[in-house]
């Protein structure tokens, strides 16, 4: 019952920094880009918890779960790409299509080992974006300090996308069993959301005092 009422807050904090975005996106008249592709991961975070509170952790067992997932980190690395470092916004894209389709393809082809280290490998990428670049927009004067929490966000959404690759190949981290990951799991996306919100929440309300 726990897990239901923490999923169902994740879910609720997800609508509300869509809900955010949306306002963000009508306040300057149309939707940019960085805010679409940031929609796009709390979405699918939303979609996420509402399966895993319809299905339990049975909605674990099928191989496009971890494809799905990995969108939730792309996106939100894609967003900050694109809003703050724009040239290199396209190059980024392509580079996330190139994994969202390598991470499929390994679901079905290849040995386990290959699976964990391409989900491994696409989703620190993501995760390693998502952590240092608000570090940096925050030194550079871009941001409020709050949006550091972007950085604890991406932490988070680290160790849990990490502990699910393992868990999906079929090798639980040595010092992690599977019913333990499955336990931390929603405190952590819980947590992560939360920390999403106030970082990306606090931005906005700056952006619209420059105003």
């Amino acid at each position: 019952m726990l897990d239901r009422i923490v999923l169902l807050l994740t879910g609720l904090v997800a609508i509300y920094v869509i809900y955010r975005f949306m306002q963000d996106s009508k306040r300057v008249g149309s939707t940019p880009a960085h805010n679409a592709f940031y929609i796009m991961s709390f979405g699918v975070l939303l979609i996420a918890g509402l399966l895993l509170i319809a299905r339990g952790e049975a909605v674990l067992g099928n191989p496009l779960v971890v494809v799905v997932a990995y969108l939730i980190p792309l996106g939100l690395s894609l967003g900050l790409v694109w809003e703050f470092y724009p040239a290199k916004g396209k190059g980024y894209m392509i580079f996330g299509i190139i994994g969202l389709i390598a991470i499929a393809v390994t679901r079905y082809v290849g040995s386990h080992g290959l699976g964990v280290f391409v989900l491994a490998f696409f989703h620190s990428i993501a995760g390693l974006l998502i952590f240092f670049l608000p570090i940096s927009i925050v030194k550079s004067g871009r941001a409020p300090g709050a949006f550091i929490m972007v950085t604890i966000g991406g932490f988070l959404i680290g160790v849990g996308g990490i502990a699910l690759a393992f868990l999906k190949a079929g090798s639980p981290l040595p010092f992690l069993s599977e019913e333990t990951i499955f336990v931390i799991l929603e405190p952590i996306l819980l947590l992560m959301a939360i920390a999403f919100t106030w970082g990306f929440t606090k931005k906005m309300l700056a952006d619209k005092t420059k105003v």
